[in-house]
């Protein structure tokens, strides 16, 4: 099997990234793997879809850090591929990293994604889907039951009398965005900085008003779902909980959050369950939910990343889950001929 991951850019991957762990997990169990960027791709005139590909020169660490500096490496090989030599493309980049500084490159990869998948590659997650997704509005199709009330509005007297009916606080946040940047905590509509915050926010975009759910001084839980259903071995649940630090309001493992062992609850279960049918019914493969009580804080379809903090805390590598999911899909390809949708292959 051929895989290639789809990110962002060469030079910002780590070796704690969990595009990492999957590129390593196919590795190991025999595949070949190629990395590809937004300026990557070619659309010759006779219709052929090409891919400029890196991948490693001959070598096959298993270490993460020497995997990651083989592929930086001035040797590692630069090849032009037809889509149709490639059986998976995952898209793994993450479409807020560019609207700034590249827009052009955003949309790249559910874009070219799409043809891709037209010309006999397996895409994940599905791009039609992932287009839908752009920003938090996707957030909002999902049952109101499980999300936090919610404003989206550029009018600071809107969200000045959102704040008014929230006791509790309220969390503001870009539309479009991820990571944990520009996310505040705001306490009252009087707060001496909410219109230098407001001003900031909404230079972006549309800003999100959220209503502040208290549990969220104890972090967040990070559940990973697979083919919409939670992604689990030996009844430890591919999850986490996200502890913020001290004086922070964001839980993100970046912005100096740390990574705990996670109790997964008959709620929480449930909580997922109320999702699944739109994930499927979208082609979402793998995902992941950020959890608070018993509400969705963020659904996570781009590069929801945590396996390696996962594996830290039990010793489980569920990127080979992942990969032998995608060995399953090529299976099912083969077996129905191209009978079968990419939306529908995603999530089998």
């Amino acid at each position: 099997m051929r895989i290639a991951f789809f990110v962002n850019s060469i030079d910002s991957e780590t070796a704690s990234y969990t595009t990492t762990a999957l590129a390593l997990a196919a590795l190991s169990r025999g595949h070949e793997i190629c990395y590809v960027t937004p300026a990557d791709f070619i659309l010759r005139p006779d219709d052929k879809l090409m891919i400029r590909a890196r991948s490693l020169n001959g070598t096959k660490p298993k270490k993460p850090e020497t995997f990651i500096s083989a592929l930086k490496a001035d040797d590692a090989k630069m090849s032009v591929v037809d889509i149709s030599e490639i059986d998976v493309l995952f898209l793994r980049n993450d479409p807020s990293e560019d609207a700034e500084g590249r827009p052009w490159a955003a949309n790249v990869g559910a874009n070219f994604g799409r043809l891709a998948s037209e010309r006999g590659a397996i895409v994940v997650n599905d791009p039609s889907g992932l287009s839908l997704a752009q920003n938090k509005l996707y957030f909002q199709d999902f049952p109101r039951a499980v999300r936090p009330t919610t404003l989206i509005s550029k009018n600071i007297e809107e969200i000045r009398a959102f704040i008014d009916d929230h006791r509790d606080g309220v969390i503001l946040k870009p539309l479009q965005g991820s990571g944990g940047r520009n996310v505040f905590k705001i306490k009252s509509s009087e707060e001496a900085n909410l219109n230098q915050i407001f001003e900031a926010v909404s230079e972006i975009g549309y800003l999100i008003a959220q209503s502040y759910l208290p549990e969220a001084t104890a972090g967040d839980i990070r559940l990973f779902l697979m083919n919409g259903r939670p992604l689990v071995r030996d009844d430890v649940y591919a999850a986490f909980r996200r502890v913020p630090a001290k004086g922070e309001v964001r839980s993100n493992i970046h912005a100096s959050g740390t990574a705990q062992a996670a109790t997964i609850t008959p709620a929480i279960l449930a909580i997922a369950e109320k999702l699944r049918p739109k994930l499927i019914d979208d082609g979402m493969f793998l995902v992941g939910l950020d959890i608070v009580g018993d509400k969705i804080l963020e659904i996570n379809v781009f590069t929801p990343g945590g396996l390696q903090s996962i594996r830290a805390l039990h010793a489980i590598d569920f990127a080979e889950e992942i990969v032998i999911a995608l060995e399953n899909k090529v299976a099912i390809r083969e077996a129905y001929g191209g009978a079968l949708s990419n939306r529908a292959l995603a999530t089998l």
